[in-house]
């Protein structure tokens, strides 16, 4: 049977001069307009196609593919407000309404927000939600610290930013372990730094364990710059972590290890002003 709000493999069983009509099983046959439909359609061929309920709520395919479907947590900008709600951009023609009482705060126009896809029990319209804590899994997981995930950025707090993981549960991403430009919604592979005996979660975006061959790399740049420098940077392990990675584009933690390394080779000295070449 077709799914509303998913993407699916449905067989043409019709095609009429306004489209073709798709089997969608127990919600019986699905047109997909026109515009949608490959030239070379016939009948019995299989498409991928994304399942959507038009404004009569009636089964509408198509080969546009939405930037979440149900079930996932994506970031989208609102487009419009009105009594009913805010209503998202989500790449279908029809935009994707999120509910005054589905508002953790009250949503503005051309702003963006992470919300969540569902699709109502009753009225089996889909819809979004921004109050995404209620949707993430209540299941144990068996995460390992070290092991690769996909994450997705959400919202910025005092000490980082709070992060989905692999589309179920919710983690923290420590300003310390930021060491290149992210913004809200980005998605991309990240690791476990930590499972917290609670099972809540640490992440990173490089893999824990520092890299040699990096802290050697940094090593030499922080040396070629004391030379030209005159011998002196006004940096230590006690600097702003956001002139770090502004001026040597890694992380505090990072950093530090490497002028650590720097001053057990007793190359340089580390004073309360920044560091000297010795």
């Amino acid at each position: 049977m077709a799914k509303i709000g998913r993407v699916n493999h449905l067989k043409v069983v019709n095609i009429l001069d306004f489209g073709a009509f798709l089997d969608g099983g127990r919600l019986e046959d699905i047109l997909m307009p026109k515009r949608f439909v490959p030239e070379d359609c016939k009948v019995g061929d299989e498409l991928k196609v994304f399942v959507y309920l038009d404004s009569d709520d009636v089964p509408i395919a198509t080969t546009l593919r939405p930037k979440a479907q149900v079930g996932e947590f994506a970031c989208l900008k609102v487009m419009d407000t009105n009594r009913v709600g805010a209503f998202l951009d989500w790449n279908m023609p029809k935009e994707l309404l999120v509910p005054f009482s589905e508002q953790k705060e009250r949503m503005v126009k051309d702003q963006f927000y992470v919300v969540y896809v569902y699709q109502e029990q009753q009225s089996y319209r889909i819809v979004a939600s921004s109050k995404i804590s209620k949707f993430f899994s209540n299941e144990p997981h068996n995460y390992t610290n070290g092991q690769q995930v996909p994450l997705m950025i959400c919202d910025r707090t005092d000490i980082g930013h709070t992060v989905i993981v692999d589309n179920k549960y919710l983690a923290v991403l420590f300003d310390q372990d930021i060491d290149q430009p992210i913004r809200m919604g980005m998605k991309f592979d990240g690791y476990i730094k930590r499972v917290r005996p609670d099972q809540k979660l640490d992440v990173c975006l490089k893999k824990p364990g520092f890299d040699k061959q990096e802290m050697k790399g940094l090593g030499g740049e922080i040396m070629q710059r004391l030379k030209a420098e005159g011998g002196f940077l006004p940096f230590n392990d006690r600097s702003d972590p956001e002139t770090v990675k502004r001026e040597f584009s890694v992380s505090k933690r990072v950093f530090k290890m490497a002028i650590g390394g720097l001053y057990k080779e007793r190359l340089i000295r580390i004073e309360d002003d920044g560091i000297h070449l010795l």
